[in-house]
């Protein structure tokens, strides 16, 4: 199986009529991006990355509840895995997401957001 093969595999993975991944906003292709960089660097098998996501999308049940994005799952799945095998630490990921946070809104609209403020 070929990357490209594992990567149309993926659970749930919303692909065009190409079979390319679709994106909504800027940072699910980021994050997708970084998730595949990591696989091919080695810190994780693939088999692995499907099993953190799965489990992640199963926490949505039915549907027929609240559920959070695609990609949000995507990006926790992402964390865990990462922190599950010491490649990051859950308090630093943690200072980040809220320094990230408190930038993007003191970031006026149609900026780039920028870490230092």
């Amino acid at each position: 199986m070929t990357l490209s093969d594992a990567v149309q595999s993926t659970p749930r993975l919303p692909l065009d009529q190409e079979g390319g991944p679709v994106f909504t906003a800027p940072w699910e292709a980021r994050v997708f991006a970084m998730t595949l960089q990591a696989h091919e660097a080695g810190l994780f098998a693939w088999h692995e990355w499907a099993e953190h996501l799965g489990a992640e999308l199963a926490k949505d049940g039915d549907g027929s509840g609240e559920t959070i994005g695609y990609y949000d799952h995507w990006l926790t799945a992402f964390e865990k895995i990462l922190c599950g095998k010491g490649i990051a630490a859950t308090d630093t990921l943690g200072d980040l997401k809220t320094a990230w946070d408190a930038a993007a809104r003191a970031t006026p609209h149609g900026q780039p957001i920028e870490l230092n403020r």
